[in-house]
Formats: structure tokens, sequence, C-alpha cells
């Protein structure tokens, strides 16, 4: 990705932009089709992420998905991706304010891995989320982009949108 297009939103297919605020600042902005409490609710109760979190096409199986969304709470995911071995991705919710904001760390490196943080604000029945995730440094966040795990950001924020129609 050079300079020039990681300072630039990018629409994609829906409503999704991915943008790099900064060295360390990567934001992704979506409006899902559902109201704040029903979107809140699917990012807060482990059942509801478990359904909609992990990309299809990916090949990932969420193997287990346990969250304490709260304050202080903490949460684990375990990946795997066909006979390989099981994936953890864990850390702790720095603040959770219900139907408002969730902060967590990701934890699972060896070095600090970047802090995220997701808003959450009703437009008309709809809802608009604002990702902001932290690096601990640009080439954190550049390795992150490089890796390619960014890519199927829209196809995770579309089965969210599918989880709401269900709901609604």
């Amino acid at each position: 990705m050079d300079a020039r297009s990681e300072s630039q939103p990018t629409p994609t297919k829906s409503r999704t932009t991915v943008e790099r605020k900064s060295e360390r600042e990567l934001v992704i902005t979506r409006t899902v089709n559902g109201p704040v409490r029903l979107v809140f609710e699917a990012w807060a109760k482990p059942e509801l992420f478990a359904q909609w979190w992990v990309p299809k096409s990916v090949g990932l199986t969420l193997v287990s998905c346990e969250a304490d969304v709260r304050t202080g709470g903490q949460y684990r995911l375990v990946f795997r991706c066909g006979d390989s071995e099981p994936m953890a991705f864990f850390g702790r919710y720095i603040e959770v304010i219900p139907q408002a904001r969730i902060v967590w760390t990701n934890d699972e490196a060896e070095d600090a891995g970047p802090v995220t943080t997701v808003s959450f604000e009703e437009k008309g029945g709809k809802t608009l989320l604002v990702m902001q995730e932290l690096y601990p440094s640009k080439e954190a966040l550049d390795a992150e982009l490089a890796s390619g795990a960014k890519s199927c950001v829209d196809e995770t924020f579309d089965q969210l949108d599918d989880l709401l129609l269900v709901a609604a």
C-alpha cells in the first residue's frame, strides 16, 4: 500500500472505509442496518459475536468465544484453520459503555498489541460504527496492513448486517 492510498479513505462495495490516520492509527468506519441497541448486543454477547466476526471466505472456524464484556472483563477467541493447531486471541476490556463504546487490548503477541476502540452512534435506525486501532509502533501497523488481514473487513460487517436482519 503506498503512502497516498494509506492516507485516503478506501470505499468498498458497501459502506465500509479503512483509513490510516497516522503512523500508528487505523480507522474503519461502517454504517450497519440496525439500531444501536441490537448492534451493541451483537458485539457484547459472545453467542451473537461468534455468528458474524469471522469472515466465511477465509476458511477459519471460531472454535470458542468467551467474553465478559464489561470494564475490567476479559475475552478469549480460539480459531482453527483446517487441521492446523488452534490460534488464541485474547485481551481485556479497558472501557465498556453500553450502546456507546467498547475499548479492548489485543494481548496475544509477545510485544504489546493494538488497542481497539469501537464506537456506536445511532442515525435514523442505523448505527455508525467507528473502529479505531492504535498500534504500538508504525512497524506494527505496517505489518498488519501487509498481512492482508484488513482485506476481509467488509465481509465481516456484511455478516453483521445479515445477523441484524434476522434479529430485527
